[in-house]
């Protein structure tokens, strides 16, 4: 008689020793058959599985799902880790929440995102990042649209992270000289500038405020900052703006002004106010112009750090990516109703132009 005893070890397989008299053999396939018929069906089945595991991936979007511009980061990425063999349903499981700017749904979300023991994380701008870190030092974070990753304690430096942070920076100080120059070569020419973001979600407004009241003077434009946090601080701004004269408006990169595009830009053509832009979509919208980063091209990067560190490398050990893509979009349709002209050098460098 022969008799199978069955063990599970540890790590849930199964093992099978038989007890039978001397000199007599079992072939594989009786044995398969005997060890299935005996009920450890679902341990064969586990020795059956491939050796490479699903492996998760948590997402935090500071954007809304519903909306569109938010939804292409998303497709960015996830066509950046395709393009390196990690696809979400197949070795991969990702999970994304949207927090859509609300403070409550950051830390509820980010809470969240850790439970499920996810081996990496990705964070779509500042509060996403807080929420996390908050969570947890020991998972590694990849960082989208951070302005000043340094000054807000997310790593010690850009060369050395030094903890369980790294990512991809939206901040280039060129920029602030970019917007002002563009408001000052349309005609008329802007010699007031207020400067609109909100202080809760954009908490390295500072280092923007700092840049551009440092080169004011070289454009002969005076600054003033202009803190809002609803709709109606929008509106009260810009309609104080037009109360002054050749008058002009510079929008922050900032989750509170992406999310409010539709109402500041609405409000900008209402009053008649030239505005200048940090994304394009902003423009596409019908703002006046946009000059800033690729963000699409900033989420298909960031693909690449994921992989590396799903391959085991270190946050500690990947440096903090500057931007290397930047877009100049102008719309004409909206200069012809605002009454300003865009000089044909401004048009010649434009990546696109709306008419």
């Amino acid at each position: 008689m022969i008799v199978f005893m069955v063990s599970f070890g540890c790590d849930g397989l199964a093992s099978v020793q038989t007890s039978r008299p001397r000199g007599v053999r079992v072939k594989r396939r009786e044995f398969v058959g005997l060890a299935v018929g005996a009920g450890v069906g679902w341990p064969l089945a586990a020795w059956a599985q491939p050796r490479n595991k699903m492996r998760r991936l948590g997402v935090l979007m500071a954007s809304l799902a519903s909306d569109g511009e938010g939804q292409k980061r998303a497709a960015a990425l996830a066509q950046g880790l395709d393009a390196l063999n990690w696809r979400d349903g197949g070795n991969l499981s990702i999970d994304w929440r949207w927090a859509g700017g609300d403070p409550a749904l950051f830390q509820r979300y980010a809470a969240e995102m850790v439970q499920l023991g996810p081996e990496a994380l990705v964070a779509e701008a500042s509060p996403s990042v807080e929420a996390l870190r908050r969570q947890t030092g020991t998972i590694p974070i990849v960082f989208l649209i951070v302005t000043d990753p340094v000054g807000q304690g997310f790593v010690q430096s850009l060369a050395r992270p030094g903890g369980n942070i790294t990512g991809f920076s939206n901040y280039d100080p060129p920029m602030a000289g970019k917007w002002l120059g563009m408001l000052t070569q349309i005609t008329p020419p802007v010699a007031r500038v207020a400067v609109l973001y909100n202080p809760s979600t954009a908490p390295y407004a500072g280092l923007y405020l700092r840049t551009i009241e440092d080169i004011a003077p070289a454009f002969a434009v005076t600054v003033e900052t202009a803190p809002v946090r609803d709709d109606a601080a929008i509106e009260a701004t810009i309609a104080r703006l037009t109360r002054e004269e050749r008058a002009g408006l510079m929008v922050l990169p900032d989750t509170f002004t992406r999310l409010h595009r539709d109402a500041i830009v609405a409000l900008a053509a209402r009053y008649h106010l030239p505005a200048v832009y940090p994304f394009g979509y902003f423009a596409s919208s019908g703002g006046l112009m946009a000059y800033g980063i690729d963000i699409e091209n900033l989420f298909r990067r960031s693909a690449g750090y994921v992989d590396r560190l799903l391959n085991g490398a270190k946050a500690s050990d990947l440096p903090v990516q500057q931007p290397t893509k930047f877009t100049l979009v102008i719309n004409l349709k909206t200069a012809e109703a605002l009454g300003v002209t865009v000089p044909l050098v401004l048009l010649g460098s434009a990546d696109e132009v709306i008419e």
